[in-house]
């Protein structure tokens, strides 16, 4: 995406606050979101590109390194020699100090004018790449491919980067000798992707527990009902409210969700119930509310803040 225009991508312009940034943000993702088309691979595509686009415009600091040097501000100055702004070149970072691990010897090296010596150099291994990718909420809990575009010399390269299920966020996988290459023979160096996890427009996450709030109306909570919830890879499923629900209560879908390290079972659904009230009722309404609390002994203070 190193000329993709993520203003473009999100539909808004170069001056657009960060409230229209994360409102616009939010609106795509419901839309392109892979549960809603999970067998359309442009909707896929789309959504990972909507992930990216608000990975750098979604942070006030990636923004203005953005705004001033384009998508490709990721990968300046990391391992670049002698590109702008990277500072003098430290030799001995880039061969390691003599008789340190690995170490060069630089009369090895440049000739006896550096020691005179004739021992052979020990071969060091590249240096370690930094990265950082931003997965879909849905594919960190259920883990999957996905796939990095890197710099690899004059040319970018593709890799695929395997999710583990339940990844958390700030984790960092390690591709194996996918860094840079040694320059005294040794073996390559790793590349290192740190992860992080797109917020769900509706779930959130707590340890290997999914969490939903589901809003109910008041005669919903007052005589129970059956009602239709999503799940964030079984599609809908049916859960009873029973009667005399209050908000804050939380009903649990079992074993639906994130895979625990240790004990290899699936955490829990829970749904957060929340109460709505209506802002206006007409007088007939309001009538029938009224003959509704002449009914209704019960007072919720009772012995509240006795002492």
């Amino acid at each position: 995406m190193a000329n993709e225009d993520y203003y473009k991508i999100l539909g808004v312009s170069k001056n657009a606050s960060e409230d229209e940034i994360k409102k616009s943000y939010r609106k795509l993702a419901r839309e392109f979101h892979p549960d809603r088309k999970p067998d359309d691979k442009q909707a896929a595509e789309k959504f990972k590109q909507i992930q990216q686009a608000y990975d750098v415009l979604g942070d006030a600091e990636k923004r203005k390194k953005y705004d001033m040097y384009g998508a490709g501000f990721e990968n300046m100055g990391g391992g670049n020699y002698g590109h702008p702004g990277s500072g003098p070149i430290d030799l001995e970072q880039i061969f390691g100090g003599a008789g340190g691990p690995g170490g060069v010897d630089f009369g090895d090296l440049f000739g006896s004018g550096f020691g005179g010596g004739q021992r052979r150099t020990r071969p060091r291994r590249g240096r370690d790449i930094h990265s950082e990718i931003t997965i879909p909420f849905h594919l960190a809990a259920e883990g999957g491919k996905y796939e990095l575009s890197i710099h690899r010399g004059s040319g970018r390269e593709t890799l695929t980067v395997t999710i583990p299920e339940g990844i958390h966020q700030g984790a960092t996988i390690r591709l194996a000798g996918q860094g840079e290459p040694s320059v005294t023979g040794g073996p390559p160096g790793d590349l290192l992707v740190k992860v992080k996890i797109a917020p769900h427009p509706y779930f959130k996450r707590d340890g290997a527990n999914i969490l939903l709030e589901v809003p109910i109306t008041v005669t919903e909570a007052i005589l129970g009902a059956k009602i239709d919830v999503p799940t964030l890879s079984n599609g809908e499923v049916t859960v009873t409210i029973p009667p005399g629900t209050s908000s804050g209560a939380k009903l649990r879908l079992q074993n639906k969700k994130i895979k625990k390290k240790k004990t290899k079972r699936r955490g829990d659904q829970l749904i957060n119930i929340k109460v709505t009230v209506p802002k206006s009722l007409s007088e007939e309404a309001k009538k029938l509310v009224e003959q509704l609390a002449e009914h209704i002994d019960e007072n919720p203070r009772n012995n509240l803040w006795s002492l």
